[in-house]
């Protein structure tokens, strides 16, 4: 079959060349190619995609439907950070005896005066993942000013995986076309992902276009896409969501098939009272709710029955994440199985959230099984259901009128705040007695970072000592636990030793578990700065600590997607600063006083000064989740201020 699989390709390279040579031929350079050196619109690009081309089509191969799916593309190599580009990674899938192919692969280096082909024993494939493969090569001779260009062909079996196309990448792009045919016989729900605008929207009927051996042939739908002058998607952007809900890109979702022979139709897209069912029967998640009877034989009777409902439910979350060691998978669809996870005290995410499930509902407390994405997978579509779109699970309980939301897979987390990766704003709970529904995932809201700093000046020795107290709470406490956690206290000290300056010394260092809990964190450091200040001007900056570091984390001209922080969060910075007799204040840094509109945040400072002491009052209230693009510049002056504030301001002493 696979002989017979390439001649009929093979057969189509000619038709296909035909067509293509409309927009361009390979191998040869336009004029406009080898003039072009800098990309206008974006100066800082290191390479730029010149053309980039998709061909997307139905063929019968030994009586079996297959997709084609045709690619090119050409590249300019403006900067040495962009030679990456030659590196060149083509995935494909391969389960059980079906398997995509790649193949008719061609590649050119063009230089100024060369151009050199890729050689086929330089082509490998390699083996990348469960399921996943992938071809790889690398451009020969590429540097600075090359074009390089490339084309292959991959034919899969796999009709759902009908996927789309990807218009943004992290280069950018002066013309990307996407063309499909598809019969009608192939229902897909699409959509635009993103926020740039199609500049081609065609969609034409073509008749008798598809055949399977039937007396009659199939109407097609040919579509065509294409955007002009597509900037570069910047995955390593600050504060953001999974670039999946904003790179701009065509998605298709097969919906339903109508059978060539007796029509039959056949629906893929379901309605959630469809899933409802199908997860009552999963042997995966359904079934694996309706283990109570292990779990009550195999835990102390106490745990079930002692304390009131919040107790019961508090004491039952501890018991699970202290038994239960995170294995790192998720595993929502399959590979669930609790009795063996309890037994090795070690699961993935289901196991260990479905236990928790199971628990609860022992004990009378009504507990439902909530489905998540997390914030690297992308919000999940809520016009239909998509299950591929959720890869996490967590609890929903009510106890005294109020929800609590549970994962118990992470050691460190408190009853009712959910790990940082599930923060992403909605769930559906699969309430299997009633209709499943969305519920909103709100973060806790008190998040503080505080500190509070005493700084003194010895006057024989010109050097800044002093003390400060550092306290987190909520996810900023988390946070610092899980750094504590990883690194020995000496790394710690010379981090935290950078941060206040070059020549800072943390001479003690305690962390006051008295004043410490599950959701806060109290640390306590003396420090000395040995820098030897000039005796007569002194230039002191009261800042020991930086909110969000020294530099603003917000420096793009302009923004296209949502600033997403996660939760709302406070800094909070007082320091109290010691002047010696001999020294007068000359200057103190100007007071602050910002507002966002819509409360969404506040930056406050003021300083004051008085015989023998200054005080420097700081804090930073960011009070929203997530910021829109039309507030992106407010959220970036605002940070502006906050960076200079921090790093520029200085209390001015001259010696009497």
């Amino acid at each position: 079959m696979f002989k017979n699989i390439l001649l009929f390709c093979i057969a189509l390279i000619s038709t296909t060349q035909l067509v293509a040579q409309e927009s361009y031929t390979f191998g040869q350079l336009s004029d406009f190619d080898k003039n072009f050196t800098v990309y206008e619109k974006d100066s800082t690009a290191n390479a730029v995609v010149l053309f980039e081309k998709g061909n997307n089509e139905f063929l019968v191969i030994d009586n079996k439907i297959f997709i084609e799916k045709k690619y090119y593309v050409k590249i300019k190599i403006l900067k040495k950070e962009g030679l990456g580009n030659a590196n060149i990674i083509i995935p494909f899938k391969s389960i059980e005896k079906n398997s995509e192919i790649v193949f008719d692969i061609k590649a050119i280096t063009h230089n100024r005066d060369s151009q050199n082909n890729l050689s086929q024993s330089d082509i490998y494939r390699v083996g990348i993942g469960l399921n996943l493969g992938a071809v790889k090569f690398a451009f020969p001779n590429v540097k600075v000013g090359s074009i390089i260009e490339y084309e292959y062909t991959l034919l899969s079996p796999f009709i759902y995986n009908f996927k789309g196309w990807e218009f943004q990448s992290n280069i950018p792009k002066i013309y990307s076309e996407f063309n499909a045919k598809i019969p009608g016989n192939y229902k897909y729900n699409r959509s635009l992902i993103g926020f740039l605008k199609l500049d081609i929207n065609e969609s034409k009927k073509e008749k008798n276009c598809f055949n399977v051996g039937f007396a009659y042939a199939a109407e097609c739908e040919v579509l065509k896409y294409a955007i002009n002058d597509i900037p570069a998607f910047d995955l390593d952007e600050k504060f953001t969501l999974s670039p999946l809900n904003y790179l701009s890109r065509i998605d298709f979702e097969l919906a339903s098939t109508v059978s060539f022979n007796i029509g039959k139709v056949h629906n893929y897209t379901a309605s959630w009272e469809d899933v409802d069912k199908e997860f009552k029967k999963d042997k995966n998640i359904g079934r694996q709710l309706t283990k109570k009877g292990f779990f009550e034989k195999n835990v102390p009777e106490s745990l079930l029955t002692e304390g009131d409902s919040l107790t019961r439910a508090k004491n039952i979350f501890n018991f699970v994440k202290d038994r239960f060691t995170w294995n790192g998978k998720y595993g929502i669809y399959r590979d669930i199985r609790v009795k063996s996870a309890f037994d090795n005290k070690k699961g993935n995410i289901g196991e260990i959230n479905i236990s928790l499930i199971n628990l609860l509902n022992s004990a009378g407390l009504k507990t439902d099984l909530v489905l998540l994405s997390t914030r690297s997978n992308g919000l999940p579509k809520k016009s239909h259901p998509v299950m591929s779109d959720f890869n996490y699970v967590i609890a929903k309980t009510i106890i005294g009128g109020n929800t609590y939301l549970l994962d118990a897979s992470d050691k460190l987390m408190p009853f009712g705040m959910l790990p940082y990766r599930a923060l992403n704003y909605q769930g559906r709970v699969m309430d299997f007695k009633n209709d499943s529904y969305w519920e909103t995932i709100t973060p806790q809201e008190d998040n503080q970072h505080y500190v509070l700093a005493n700084l003194e000046l010895d006057p024989e020795s010109h050097k800044i000592t002093g003390s400060y107290n550092e306290m987190n709470s909520g996810y900023l406490a988390i946070e610092r636990k899980k750094v504590l956690n990883s690194t020995t206290e000496d790394d710690y000290l010379n981090s935290k030793e950078k941060l206040i300056g070059t020549s800072a010394e943390i001479n003690e260092y305690k962390f006051l578990e008295e004043q410490s809990n599950e959701k806060r964190t109290v640390e306590n450091f003396t420090y000395t700065n040995n820098t030897v200040l000039d005796q007569n001007t002194l230039y002191i900056n009261p800042f020991l600590v930086k909110s969000f570091g020294s530099t603003n984390p917000f420096t793009a001209d302009e923004r296209k997607y949502p600033v997403d922080f996660g939760f709302k969060r406070t800094y909070t910075y007082a320091a109290k600063i010691k002047i010696p007799a001999e020294y007068k204040v000359v200057e103190i840094p100007k007071s602050i006083n910002l507002s966002l509109s819509n409360k969404g945040g506040r930056l406050q400072m003021l300083v004051t000064s008085k015989p023998g002491l200054i005080t420097v009052s700081f804090k930073l209230i960011i009070n929203k989740e997530q910021y829109s693009p039309e507030e992106y510049f407010s959220l970036k002056e605002l940070f502006k201020q906050v960076t200079n504030a921090q790093n520029n301001s200085l209390v001015v002493l001259k010696k009497l």
